[in-house]
């Protein structure tokens, strides 16, 4: 359900709401909040809440460090976990300077402005996220280690699958969030696990990321445990992704996905400091079902591109390389504009590789283009390309490539 200014104002008053988190993200997807009491609610929907933009990451100096947090009355969302008496909601927010202009720096607004072309042009995408994740103990103390939870494999059953009851309180409590998982499971690794979720549009695929994360760690640590998101937590075992399956539909009825999956093949090599933006995410690739090559089949799970076996209605790309650590708005707007920029230069789709990649010879690796192997080539990569400097901020682009 989305919610306009008035039904929030109505709600908060009617179900014992006595917190409001204002909810954003930094330039690298890291949620941050603002909590305000009821009574200031009406303030932060007619003029926004400030806050010192010098103390998060890529937003800016001491300059001019004032901006201002504008809640969307449509991201009405109560934590489950918290007291059903002095309930706690949450919004996410848009992001002005003081006279209203918006900040170039606001990835949620980066992500709506790319699907609003999109849209233009009569496409329309939709996202679904397949999300990884590591359940470990904690010491004696209270810290985190890295001993996982239990060892199961993938897609056991209890008792070797000690996460289960961990990951269905997390199923349910999302769905009381408005979340649609779709399903989830034991992962391959020993202690990990997986959710995926129905596709929906962009902005509520990348939203809908972004509290995953958050309920995830919370439900997490209520059980005593810690949840680790990082590309690659154990050195043996398999990394986390976090797949991002796409579809795309043209408003005049042509098929556009081969030219939407070329794009995105064009410009992978370009986006991964985006999709990958940490040292660990480049000890993932390559292993344990990650990609390590530019190149697309059906069924495949070597490929970066994957066309799932699905009935004509879930008719998607599975793009297998970015991690959790990635920021979903621009993932998510940068996998828009590839597969734009496939529709319209008419891009063709490669030969498809129908082969095993993880164990096939040099001979065959070698006619591929690989991805960045580390983090500085992909950096390099990003700094240079004309395409990223043509669908994200300047700002944005140096803190993620200097």
């Amino acid at each position: 359900m989305e919610y306009s200014k008035n039904e929030v104002m109505q709600y908060v008053t009617e179900e014992d709401v006595k917190f409001i988190r204002m909810a954003f993200c930094d330039i690298y997807g890291r949620q941050k909040n603002v909590s305000v009491m009821p009574q200031e609610l009406n303030r932060a929907f007619e003029y926004g809440i400030a806050i010192d933009a010098s103390a998060i990451a890529g937003f800016g100096g001491e300059i001019r460090s004032d901006l201002l947090l504008h809640p969307d009355p449509a991201t009405l969302s109560v934590l489950p976990w918290r007291p059903d008496h002095g309930r706690v909601v949450r919004m996410f927010c848009d992001i002005t300077y003081p006279d209203g202009t918006p900040f170039e720096a606001d990835c949620r607004l980066i992500l709506k402005r790319t699907v609003a072309d999109a849209e233009k042009e009569g496409i329309d995408f939709f996202f679904g996220a397949e999300m990884e994740f590591y359940l470990f103990k904690r010491d004696d103390e209270g810290e985190p280690t890295k001993i996982p939870y239990d060892h199961a494999g993938y897609m056991d059953i209890a008792p070797e699958d000690k996460g289960e009851n961990v990951r269905r309180e997390i199923c349910l409590d999302l769905e009381l969030m408005g979340i649609k998982p779709e399903s989830s499971h034991h992962e391959e690794g020993p202690g990990q696990n997986e959710i995926d979720f129905r596709y929906s549009s962009p902005v509520k695929a990348a939203d809908d990321a972004i509290t995953f994360r958050s309920a995830v760690n919370t439900i997490a640590a209520r059980s005593g445990l810690c949840a680790d998101f990082s590309p690659k937590p154990l050195p043996e075992y398999p990394g986390n992704g976090m797949h991002i399956n796409v579809s795309a539909v043209s408003a005049d009825g042509r098929d556009v996905m081969p030219a939407v999956i070329a794009g995105m093949l064009e410009h992978a090599y370009d986006m991964t400091a985006f999709l990958n933006p940490t040292d660990e995410s480049y000890l993932r690739f390559g292993s344990h079902k990650a990609p390590g090559y530019i190149s697309w089949s059906a069924e495949n799970r070597s490929q970066l591109i994957r066309i799932p076996a699905a009935d004509s209605r879930y008719k998607r790309a599975e793009l297998r390389s970015p991690d959790p650590a990635c920021n979903p708005y621009l993932a998510f707007a940068l996998v828009i504009r590839a597969g734009l920029d496939g529709i319209n230069t008419g891009a063709a789709l490669p030969n498809e590789c129908a082969m095993n990649l993880f164990t096939a010879s040099d001979d065959v690796t070698e006619k591929l283009r690989r991805l960045p192997q580390s983090l500085a080539e992909a950096k390099n990569a990003a700094a240079h390309s004309a395409f990223i400097a043509s669908a994200l901020p300047e700002g944005i682009i140096d803190n993620y490539t200097k």
